[in-house]
């Protein structure tokens, strides 16, 4: 097909339509729809990370702005529809000032990512000081290290008194993520995301043809942001309370190591790596005696030294050794067996 729709998207829609109805036999829909969020949250920084080759070291920022953004203005509105928006645009519009001053000023990777980085322990410091009675938005107070509780979560657009929670907020949870999957593919088989990739390849070579790096990098950066402002948004109605906790260090390397065991430069990767380290750290939260930090770094160390490309490559590569040797074996017997040829003695 020549359009952004294509023949094998059909598949993967319908194994993951088929997995969102049965995922919740098997775990609850409260740990699942966690899961999807931070599905969503690991495929904004594979976007520009894995594809765009922009490694943000402060994603957290922006899922933590997103978070606080949707709590602020449910609370002023009393429905969740237009904080919902709010969620996305405020990252997305905080991202694009702050991608233009880091592109714009020439910055390189490293400078890019401990800007990104100190940006969020800012945020960090600056939710954990506005514990006072005078840090107010309208209705809502800051709350500072104890955050903000009670907002208005998910409702029916238009009737505020229509909740939408448990079953229902994680197939909403689990439709967003579709959505965000299909969104990221149709833009990386777009002339955007194809020089996005070529950007990530040899930045030099695409500037030198014409292209405008600067912009397309701020505009990427922008599009990871609202995303991850998204997945803020949706976990903000999943707790039902944020706090500054969502702009710590902790929040923002594990983003990172999602992306690395899943898989860079794969749309799969940081959705599986995201999906399965949190839930990995769920099940080992049931017991006292190792420490998750440990067994996280652990696998960490593990996927670095024997599989640098991650999961989803790895079973790529391992799939297409095994049957992609069986499958040319067969194209030689029956080419063999059309021209009649026979191996001598």
């Amino acid at each position: 097909m020549t359009g952004l729709w294509r023949k094998q998207d059909l598949p993967v829609l319908v194994i993951a339509l088929i997995g969102i109805w049965l995922l919740p036999f098997i775990i609850s829909t409260y740990t699942l729809t966690v899961l999807m969020v931070y599905g969503m949250l690991g495929l904004s920084l594979g976007l520009i990370w894995g594809f765009g080759g922009i490694l943000c070291f402060g994603q957290a920022a922006f899922f933590g702005l997103g978070a606080y953004t949707y709590a602020i203005a449910a609370i002023n509105t009393g429905e969740s529809t237009a904080p919902m928006l709010l969620a996305i645009i405020v990252p997305a519009a905080f991202a694009a000032l702050l991608g233009a001053m880091i592109f714009y000023g020439q910055l390189t990777d490293v400078y890019l990512g401990v800007i990104t980085l100190v940006v969020t322990l800012i945020l960090f410091r600056l939710m954990n000081s506005t514990a006072g009675p005078q840090y107010v938005i309208g209705n809502a107070r800051l709350g500072g290290f104890n955050g903000i509780p009670g907002f208005h979560t998910l409702n029916i657009p238009g009737q505020p008194d229509r909740f939408i929670w448990g079953d229902g907020l994680y197939h909403v949870c689990a439709f967003a993520l579709l959505i965000v999957f299909f969104f990221v593919t149709w833009l990386l088989r777009t002339s955007f995301g194809r020089i996005a990739v070529g950007i990530r390849e040899n930045e030099t070579r695409i500037s030198l043809m014409g292209y405008d790096v600067r912009a397309r990098k701020t505009i990427l950066f922008s599009i990871g942001a609202a995303i991850a402002g998204l997945a803020g948004a949706l976990f903000a109605n999943w707790g039902e309370i944020v706090t500054p906790g969502l702009f710590s260090l902790g929040q923002s390397a594990e983003i990172i190591i999602w992306c690395i065991v899943g898989g860079l430069g794969t749309r799969f990767g940081p959705i599986i790596g995201a999906a399965g380290l949190a839930y990995l750290k769920f099940l080992l939260g049931q017991q006292a005696v190792i420490d998750n930090a440990i067994i996280m770094g652990l696998i960490l160390v593990v996927f670095v030294l024997f599989l640098p490309k991650g999961v989803v490559p790895a079973v790529v590569s391992l799939w297409h050794s095994v049957f992609g040797r069986r499958a040319a074996r067969r194209k030689t017997r029956q080419r063999r067996a059309r021209t009649g040829w026979t191996p001598h003695a």
